[in-house]
């Protein structure tokens, strides 16, 4: 029975079962993909979304590269003034007569403690010598510096989950109402460890632009090409797990954070094989083909790893502008009266960028490798600092609009003027009830300002790029989703 089957079977579909009716057949046959019309549809959208990730991932690195910027200007350009405007409200406020009153703000006791970190850090990196760390590490092997730096970044990245919580820690036991029973060990040992943990970890990045530096002048250029191979390593261990929108958001995050850092890095490197051959510009053409090379592999490994982790995942490319508008909704919230926290700290907590140490091996390294003597050159270096200050303060104006921009887009505005209820039940201290009855005037205006970059069908327009939005409940989560970068929950 089941050959009597077969056979009718086959001669329905070969009435003429001859080699020549065969491949006529197999020459002449048609399929139709419209029977699978969603299916091919899917298929295509893949490679829109494909194709659109370079892009739109590119879109939030830039500003976020921004982001670390101004928060990394900011400790050379507007903390050392906002230090020295505590110093001197706290030195002249006797002199005034004002009794029962606050010494100082909490925002200047922060500074305070920033500025004393950043001076006792640096006069505790003066007694480390770069050169020698540089010659011990030029004395390994190749596999041995291999597996340093990736021991290196290893540790980067915890001591910077673990760094802004001793921050944090430190800036919350001074700052802390007095009335409240303190539970904390004292100001004084928080400032012992946020000072040590500073400084190691600026010991921690000196090392790894030594090995860095290392790399770049070996002759046979080995080991960058292993320290380059390292980040393609990065996108197996990324790509064939399970993301969710969340979980993309901090990795995306720390790759920003990652890029940065590296550009620190590259830039120390450039200045300390610039000082050695005497500031000789013909040098600085031999080394910029090897930076050229590792930030374009940097940028194609973020992109490969991004376009395959959206692809498996099934997540479109529209998620980038919700991480952006998140990212804005700090910046823009940080601003406000009633703000409980500083931008700068913000956006560590956020891609778990701690500018601190990255500024004192900065400082430490430009100090040693540039020689200030005479009028002249302290005329330069305070024409070098108005620069800075005004690069600061044109990239703070530019980020604050595009971020009210951002924010329109992402309908958060009205959350950023909810009151937050940060107090305990029932007991509203003064400072908080001072601070909610502010209106933001200027915020208010500036988002009112933006409202007339964005036409009023906006989204009629761009009704492809609103398709695939998630609700904005959605978008808020993402906003609160995560303290650190680095972590995952």
């Amino acid at each position: 029975l089941g050959n009597f089957s077969h056979g009718i079977c086959c001669h329905n579909v070969f009435p003429d079962p001859s080699l020549a009716r065969f491949l006529c057949a197999e020459l002449t046959r048609g399929y139709f993909l419209e029977h699978n019309e969603a299916k091919y549809t899917e298929r295509r959208e893949r490679v829109y979304t494909c194709m659109r990730i370079p892009r739109e991932l590119e879109k939030l690195m830039i500003f976020g590269f921004f982001l670390c910027l101004d928060a990394f200007l900011y400790v050379f350009t507007l903390l050392p003034l906002r230090v020295l405007l505590a110093l001197l409200h706290l030195f002249t406020l006797p002199c005034c007569g004002l009794r029962g009153s606050l010494l100082l703000q909490p925002a200047q006791v922060c500074d305070i403690l920033k500025g004393l970190i950043m001076v006792l850090c640096y006069s505790m990196m003066h007694y480390v010598d770069y050169s020698m760390m540089y010659h011990l590490i030029r004395g390994q092997s190749v596999i041995k510096l291999y597996i340093i730096y990736n021991m290196l970044e290893v540790a980067d990245r915890l001591f910077s989950s673990f760094g802004q919580d001793i921050l944090d820690a430190l800036y919350w036991t001074a700052t802390e109402p007095k009335e409240r029973k303190r539970d904390s060990i004292g100001v004084i040992p928080h400032f012992i460890m946020a000072v040590f943990y500073v400084f190691l970890h600026a010991i921690l990045i000196m090392v790894q632009a030594s090995t860095l530096n290392v790399a770049f002048n070996s002759h046979n250029k080995s080991l960058l090409t292993i320290m380059m191979s390292n980040n393609f390593v990065e996108i197996k261990g990324s790509v064939f797990k399970k993301f969710e929108k969340n979980n993309l958001f901090q990795m995306s995050n720390s790759d920003i954070k990652e890029r940065f850092t590296n550009y620190v890095l590259l830039l120390i490197v450039c200045l300390r094989n610039m000082e050695q051959f005497s500031w000789n510009p013909d040098h600085l053409w031999v080394l910029l083909p090897d930076v050229f090379m590792v930030i374009a592999s940097e940028i194609a490994v973020d992109i490969i790893k991004h376009a395959f982790i959206t692809k498996f995942n099934e997540i479109t490319a529209d998620v980038y502008s919700e991480y952006r508008a998140s990212l804005a909704f700090d910046l823009v919230s940080s601003r406000q009266k009633n703000a409980c926290t500083d931008y700068s700290d913000s956006v560590a907590r956020r891609m778990g960028f701690i500018p601190l140490p990255l500024a004192v091996l900065l400082i430490r390294v430009v100090m040693s490798s540039v020689n200030v003597q005479g009028a002249l050159s302290y005329s330069c270096l305070l024409l070098f600092y108005l620069g800075m200050v005004t690069l600061k303060v044109l990239n703070s104006i530019v980020l604050l609009g595009k971020s009210c921009v951002y924010v329109k887009r992402a309908n958060m505005e009205d959350k950023l003027f909810e009151r937050p209820s940060t107090a305990a039940p029932g007991k509203t201290p003064s400072r908080t009830r001072k601070t909610s009855r502010c209106t933001d005037a200027w915020l208010s205006t500036f988002i009112v300002i933006t409202n007339n970059w964005i036409p009023r069908n906006w989204g009629e327009k761009g009704g492809t790029e609103l398709k695939h939005r998630t609700p904005k409940k959605d978008l808020l989560d993402v906003d609160r989703f995560t303290i650190c970068g680095n972590r995952i929950d």
